[in-house]
């Protein structure tokens, strides 16, 4: 009898691809796509697994190992598809040899993401066939599906999952590893080159193959339909099929596992059987406006949102009107995202806060910067863009509109697209002083290595790129690499380089405190010291609280002997009791 384990949604898609035969992985660390490569090191022995410095790099990766004939994989989370988005469109015309899968993590609600978007429309963009498992079973059983379709009908496929299902956990079915034979490679010019001629070629064949991909739809055992009272229908795919199960356990409901193309003959014969269809997605209306371009009626956007995650209890309202009176909970008191106590950040945005600095932002960590009490961070966009903008900003008003301004950037976001932004200023002649925030990690998804920690995926040594030799080698003339709580010279080193009519790379040094796990730092307040002037406060340090009277207690659970705020006491009131380790 075959074992049967609970697994979190990305570990299903990790036992999925280990089962596939898969021999090729590359990724760039994105929640809530993160986990499925750190799973997938446990099976280092059958699958090559890398952390790419983007998904721009991870998807050509992948497109490599599947000319030379092997199933391959990338993963990323729905924003990193935008960085992807190059070469998938251009695969999409190629085709595959080795089967070719790209993971895409969609975050409804907004739970680490900077927007909502939804892999499901850039898909159709790129005329990309897309697979969607609603629990942790099918998102093993899927995926080895996936790579099946992707060799028949020669087409790279979109895996799609979102947040919930990623980091929810469901029963699944272990089965051995089937490694089908490689491929053969073939020369063949007019369908791996994409020149314009060729591409022309492509273009009517993927498009024959996509009416074939459709046609086929139509009887994949991935599309279900269960028949119940047909009073209500219901189309739903991936996660929203629980909260429909649940809510309206009596309806009948058509599973699409496949949402692009969509399998028009099974969707208007369950059409005609039931009274009131209802369409029921997650964000946009993808399988809706094409369902009513048939000529069907259903109901959907009318009454769901295009916002956040779904739940049974909406459906319940929205379908039903059935309204929950439910007992208000016990309001547990707020609490603002805020930097980690000890973050190396803190320090850097306190001294920039203190010179009454603006800060470009990027995606990362740092982007806390932003709240009170720092207040330093005027943007966030997307990776990498903090240095454009900072470089836009000059050209459009001048070089003295920008002496109060910096970029900052983290390491990892750095080595992801921010090198090719530096690389632009320093060609096109700008001015601007560049910050980059070097905590030797990707610290908001984990703590993923990348090409300048000296670590692989799988933690073996790898060659550590120098990013201050970096930033010289592409031309930057002025690089400080400084001691991030050494406020002093960091306030004096950014005062100065803010002045320069030329490009300037800060590089503020400090591992994340959450590696480091030597025995720390003891610091306490001693009461009768403090002049409750508050200035240890200001940078915001969460172990850091006021008693009644208004002095200063450190909390030595949360304390990591930083001594940040020791360096701010003039009073001699906060005093080091323990040195660390």
């Amino acid at each position: 009898m075959a074992e049967k384990v609970i697994m979190l949604g990305n570990e299903a898609i990790a036992r999925g691809a280990y089962e596939a035969g898969v021999k090729v992985s590359s990724a760039y660390p994105g929640t809530p796509s993160t986990e499925i490569s750190e799973y997938l090191v446990q099976y280092r022995d059958d699958v090559y697994e890398e952390w790419a410095p983007n998904e721009k790099v991870a998807t050509e990766v992948a497109v490599g190992a599947s000319l030379a004939g092997t199933r391959a994989m990338a993963c990323m989370k729905h924003v990193g598809l935008n960085v992807a988005a190059d070469p998938l469109y251009s695969v999409s015309y190629m085709g595959v040899n080795g089967g070719l899968v790209i993971v895409v993590a969609d975050d409804p609600g907004l739970y680490s993401s900077q927007n909502e978007q939804d892999t499901r429309m850039v898909a159709r963009a790129a005329q990309i066939p897309v697979i969607e498992p609603s629990d942790s079973a099918e998102a093993k059983d899927f995926f080895k599906t996936a790579f099946e379709l992707s060799e028949q009908f020669d087409r790279p496929f979109i895996f799609r999952t979102t947040t919930r299902l990623a980091h929810s956990q469901g029963l699944v079915e272990l089965c051995d590893r089937v490694e089908p034979e490689d491929k053969p490679y073939e020369k063949n010019v007019t369908k791996n080159v994409m020149m314009p001629g060729n591409a022309k070629i492509r273009h009517i064949e993927i498009e024959k193959r996509n009416l074939e991909l459709a046609e086929a739809a139509n009887t994949l055992p991935i599309n279900v339909v269960e028949m119940n009272d047909t009073k209500i229908g219901v189309i739903t795919s991936g996660i929203p099929y629980q909260y429909v199960k649940e809510a309206l356990p009596e309806a009948s409901v058509l599973k699409l596992g496949m949402v692009n193309p969509l399998p028009r003959k099974l969707i208007e014969d369950f059409a005609s059987k039931v009274d009131t269809l209802y369409i029921v997605e997650e964000l946009d209306p993808v399988i809706e406006e094409q369902v009513k371009s048939w000529g069907i009626k259903a109901i959907g956007k009318e009454i769901f949102t295009v916002q956040g995650e779904y739940s049974a209890n909406m459906l319940r309202e929205a379908i039903l009107k059935q309204k929950l009176e439910l007992k208000e909970p016990e309001k547990a008191p707020g609490r603002p995202p805020i930097l980690c106590p000890g973050c190396p950040h803190r320090s850097v945005f306190y001294v920039l806060n203190k010179l009454k600095m603006h800060a470009a932002g990027d995606i990362g960590c740092y982007t806390l910067g932003a709240v009170a009490p720092l207040s330093v961070i005027d943007t966030t966009m997307c990776m990498g863009s903090s240095i454009s903008t900072l470089h836009g900003m000059e050209k459009a008003k001048g070089k003295d509109y920008i002496k109060n301004w910096v970029a900052v950037i983290g390491d990892s976001t750095f080595m992801h697209t921010g090198v090719n932004s530096l690389m632009n200023m320093v060609y096109n002649n700008a001015t601007g002083t560049v910050i980059i925030m070097d905590n030797s990690t990707t610290g908001m998804t984990g703590h993923q290595d990348h090409a300048a920690t000296g670590r692989s995926l799988q933690g073996d040594p790898a060659y550590s790129i120098n990013i201050q030799a970096l930033c010289r080698a592409i031309g930057v003339k002025n690089v400080y690499e400084i001691n991030a709580f050494d406020l002093p010279l960091l306030k004096k080193t950014i005062k100065e380089e803010a002045e320069k009519d030329e490009v300037s790379v800060i590089i503020t040094k400090e591992p994340c405190v959450l590696l480091d796990k030597r025995k720390k730092p003891l610091y306490i307040a001693r009461e009768e010291k403090c002049k409750k002037c508050g200035m240890c406060m200001k940078p915001g340090c969460p172990a850091m609280t006021k008693n009644p009277d208004g002095t200063i207690h450190i909390d030595d659970t949360m304390c990591t002997g930083c001594g940040l705020c020791k360096d701010l006491c003039s009073f001699d009131a906060i005093e080091l009791v323990k040195e660390g380790e």
